[in-house]
């Protein structure tokens, strides 16, 4: 495998042949593919591992190759819209594109001292792994296009006291907009959504079953995320776009569950019932059960022998 690490924005421009950035920090790109053609950026058709110290934002049309982000192979169709935080790994392997491809790279420093700075944290996207590409609408496809345009107008333009702000507002409208395509696709994916989130639970019953709330403790949710081979935001958006609960919340309510099955089990007792669901201190199952549940533990026992 060629493994190819790009330090700075003009090494990555460097080697794909574009001219120098215009801002050490920050640059856009267009390429505009012949529509009778098509382009492939790896013709050895070798794999090769990408991974850069700065913010990537791609947009293309894939029509053939392999491309892991993450775990598996990534799910790609005409209109993906690609983000990449730094230091995260692509590998690739004979990829071809049709159509134009717009890149906007920039680096964390671009950005300290601005607000987008502390709001970029809230765009879970950068930290997706498998299965989450954003698939564009024509629509959707075409606006976001035109704001790459508008990013790399104001970039070619001559710099001055103003182009920073007005990229950066172009940027966050980028982002803001790719925020709510994704809150779109959560919604019209449902079928895959439910069948994550019966996974979800699958994961979670097997885990019981096994004893492995005894043994090893309650699983977190990047163990959870790991057994569903996504990763951690976009399950927890997943199961907060299906439930309107988080995962945690989700893992809660699955060990309640299960607590009301123990505590009623003669000759056991309410620690013990704390124990077998993975909690160290019996006081904290208390405590959650009642937060749930509207009482103590006891007083759940107490009414159940009453019906």
């Amino acid at each position: 495998m060629t493994e190819l690490v790009f330090k700075n924005i003009s090494d990555f421009h460097s080697y794909n042949g574009m001219p120098e950035p215009e801002n050490p920090l920050f640059s856009a790109s267009h390429i505009a593919v012949n529509q009778d053609s098509t382009e492939s950026c790896d013709h050895t058709n070798k794999e090769v591992s990408l991974t850069c110290d700065f913010y990537v934002i791609s947009l293309k049309n894939i029509i053939s190759g392999e491309l892991i982000y993450g775990r598996t192979q990534y799910d790609c169709t005409n209109g993906t819209l690609l983000f990449t935080a730094p230091n995260q790994k692509l590998i690739f392997k004979g990829l071809v594109f049709s159509s134009d491809a717009y890149h906007v790279a920039f680096h964390k420093d671009f950005l300290r001292g601005t607000e987008l700075q502390q709001r970029i944290k809230k765009y879970n996207f950068f930290e997706y792994n498998v299965h989450e590409a954003l698939h564009l609408s024509p629509k959707e496809e075409a606006l976001l296009k035109s704001i790459f345009k508008n990013i790399e107008a104001e970039y070619q333009n001559n710099q001055d006291e103003f182009s920073k702000e007005i990229i950066l507002s172009q940027l966050e409208t980028l982002l803001e907009y790719s925020d709510r395509f994704y809150k779109r696709q959560f919604l019209h994916r449902k079928e895959i959504n439910q069948s994550l989130l019966s996974k979800f639970t699958q994961v979670l019953n097997t885990y019981f079953e096994e004893g492995d709330l005894l043994n090893k403790g309650i699983p977190t949710v990047d163990w959870m995320a790991g057994k569903l081979k996504v990763s951690h935001r976009y399950m927890s958006d997943m199961i907060k776009a299906e439930t309107g609960k988080t995962a945690v919340d989700q893992i809660n309510l699955f060990l309640i569950e299960e607590a009301k099955n123990l505590l009623l089990a003669p000759h056991t007792s309410i620690s013990e019932t704390a124990y077998q669901l993975g909690f160290e201190y019996p006081q904290y199952f208390s405590r959650l059960f009642k937060k749930k549940t509207g009482m103590s533990p006891k007083e759940y026992i107490q009414s159940e022998s009453l019906n």
